[in-house]
């Protein structure tokens, strides 16, 4: 079958943009509906002629919200199933209108997802309805959608694979090999498709099949989602979506009431994000707020959407360009890596409160016991407490050692990054490691508003910039920093293709250290040292003593850190607190021992600032 041209369609941009990020797509249109007073037994594709105005606000609200693709209100518009509405016979009209709509509410801020939902008919050798009729009336829908500019095709919902083969192809044939067409399945609280097809079976079909992302809908809440997305992961290599309904419905004075929280849903959809899924959402029971929140998650893990964007080699071009200040001159701590030296970081958390002596006396301690950097966290997990760089110079005036800055990315737009690095460097504070950081949403302070105007990369060249003298737009300062450039990488990221490209462009942008989340598992630590041999620049892995067996039940399943089995073990049976924390300590004391010749440095942790417990630690490293 062959559609005459769209009326206007970005189908090769969303393709384009796909290939290197992630999306957020919109919630339930049904869910609202039925919030604003639409009962269940009206068809709520039709509404696209009776009602538009309806529509329309309910995509501008996720559009406001943040979506970057909204679907159509056409999840039912096959015309085999208005057929049961008596409506057959606007099957085009509803389409158009639906595209119209969304496209109106979209405009240039979100790309137009054509919805393609089940026929809600059995098909043969169940029921009456063959293969043939089920792909020709899909292919109808398809041509409608494409024709009036869809930018890309999202089938969901779908029980059946027999079905949804015939949806696909179908789907194919009409928007040809340019146009991006999602898959998505519905599955049952143990992650099997409805026809009792298992996570296997339907994950290597779908990989066969012509789709270019497939993925989950519907069905049941985010942790099923998430478990068997990650289990599709494992036979198809193809791009994953997830849209998980708010949870199960539960039955509060008639009505069907979805409990999941946009916060759980935002946690969840960071936790996909993290898993390595393209594209997050939400079905029923979502709604504008609980888009919102997702938006603030992905935005933590890839911010930047405003094409703010520096390059090192812009910077370099320029003809006022300074030449960049070696590392050895930069700091104690580049004078120590530029020449090879193995060195040992610990890491401070500023105080909440005004008075840092705690703080001063720990480093002082570490400084006592050889240890080269105090390392600085920038807000950690959303806090807030002093200010991470006044802690830097409180330290390194009254301790006498040197320090290291965190330097994220939530609290500060591009100016105010600008002038904090120029004054960090004023300041004597020249250590630097770059991250995205937290979320507010794992904080005390949910509400806070994030800014993320760039993430760790967009920060990096911005760094490299100010040391070439010049600022984010190319233009010179006066004067140059001479601030060295650390950057973050974790070995243990589920996924690792996604963590190495990321941990490319930091190099790229002119990373000259880096330090990584925490380490336990060694055979970890030497894949990600085999696979990022050859950019050639110093590696400090995270160390982080163990204080209990919840700590590492915290580490596995909160932060994502694996902990080989033998070590949860052994804090398992530690019987007392005491016991416990000489355990972590055991094992950190090995963990260092094992990687003392890979790599050029440790940062060790001081948990709950246990400041002996990361000089007991340092203690393995021996003679430097």
């Amino acid at each position: 079958m062959t559609t005459s041209p769209p009326k206007f369609s970005r189908a090769a941009e969303f393709r384009d943009l796909f290939a290197n990020r992630i999306f957020v797509a919109d919630g339930a249109m049904g869910t609202m509906l039925y919030s604003k007073g639409v009962f269940i037994n009206r068809c709520y594709d039709e509404l696209n002629l009776s009602q538009p105005a309806l529509v329309k606000e309910i995509h501008q609200d996720y559009v406001k919200a943040g979506a970057e693709i909204v679907e159509t209100n056409t999840f039912g518009a096959t015309r085999l199933r208005l057929a049961a509405f008596g409506a057959a016979e606007k099957c085009q009209a509803i389409n158009e209108a639906g595209v119209r709509l969304a496209r109106e509410a979209a405009q240039d801020r979100a790309f137009v997802a054509g919805a393609i939902g089940p026929l809600g008919l059995r098909l043969e050798p169940l029921g009456p309805t063959s293969f043939a009729e089920a792909r020709a009336s899909f292919a109808e829908q398809a041509a409608f959608l494409v024709q009036s500019g869809v930018d890309l095709l999202v089938l969901e919902t779908f029980g059946d694979a027999a079905e949804l083969r015939e949806a696909l192809f179908a789907a194919r044939e009409v928007a040809g090999p340019e146009m991006v067409i999602a898959a998505h399945v519905t599955i049952d609280d143990y992650g099997n498709m409805l026809d009792g097809k298992d996570v296997a079976t339907y994950a290597k079909l779908l990989e066969e099949w012509p789709a270019d992302i497939i993925g989950i809908n519907c069905s049941v809440g985010p942790k099923t989602t998430l478990e068997t997305i990650e289990k599709m992961m494992q036979y198809s290599a193809k791009p994953m979506s997830a849209m998980p309904n708010a949870g199960h419905p539960a039955r509060v004075e008639g009505r069907q009431i979805y409990l999941c929280s946009p916060e759980y849903m935002a946690q969840y959809a960071r936790r996909l994000l993290w898993a390595g899924v393209k594209i997050v959402g939400g079905c029923c029971g979502t709604t504008p707020a609980h888009i919102k929140e997702v938006v603030s998650e992905a935005r933590s893990l890839q911010p930047g959407h405003r094409k703010l964007t520096v390059t090192t080699e812009a910077a370099e071009s320029k003809a006022k360009a300074m030449a960049l200040i070696p590392v050895a001159r930069k700091s104690q701590l580049g004078a120590k890596l530029a020449a090879g030296k193995f060195v040992s970081f610990v890491e401070i958390l500023p105080p909440r409160g005004v008075d840092a002596s705690k703080e001063i006396a720990g480093a002082r301690l570490c400084r006592d016991h050889g240890i080269d950097c105090i390392n600085i966290p920038d807000g950690p997990r959303a806090s807030a407490r002093m200010s991470a760089q006044v802690c830097c110079q409180l330290i390194q005036r009254e301790a006498q050692i040197e320090t290291v800055l965190h330097f994220c990315c939530r609290d500060r737009n591009i100016l105010g990054i600008q002038s904090e690095l120029i004054g960090a460097h004023t300041v004597g504070v020249r250590n630097l490691i770059c991250i995205t950081g937290d979320p507010p949403r794992m904080g005390s302070y949910p509400n806070a508003t994030a800014v993320f105007d760039v993430d760790a990369i967009g920060l990096s060249n911005i760094v490299t910039n100010l040391n070439h003298g010049l600022d984010i737009g190319g233009n010179p300062i006066g004067s140059q920093t001479s601030l060295l450039l650390g950057v973050g990488a974790n070995p243990g990221a589920l996924n690792m293709d996604e963590e190495l490209r990321r941990f490319g462009w930091k190099v790229q942008a002119g990373a000259e250290y880096v330090v990584t989340q925490p380490v336990f598992d060694i055979e970890l630590l030497e894949a990600w040292l085999k696979a990022t041999g050859h950019y050639k620049i110093p590696l400090i892995a995270g160390i982080w003593p163990l204080t209990s067996f919840r700590n590492a039940e915290f580490m596995v399943n909160e932060l994502r850190v694996p902990v080989p089995e033998q070590y949860m073990e052994r804090m398992r049976l530690a019987d007392s607190a005491e016991k416990a924390r000489a355990e972590g300590v055991a094992i950190a004391r090995e963990m260092v021992e094992r990687i003392r010749s890979m790599v050029q440095g440790v940062q060790l942790s001081a948990p709950f600032g246990r400041y002996d417990m990361a000089i007991q630690v340092a203690e393995a490293i021996g003679p430097r």
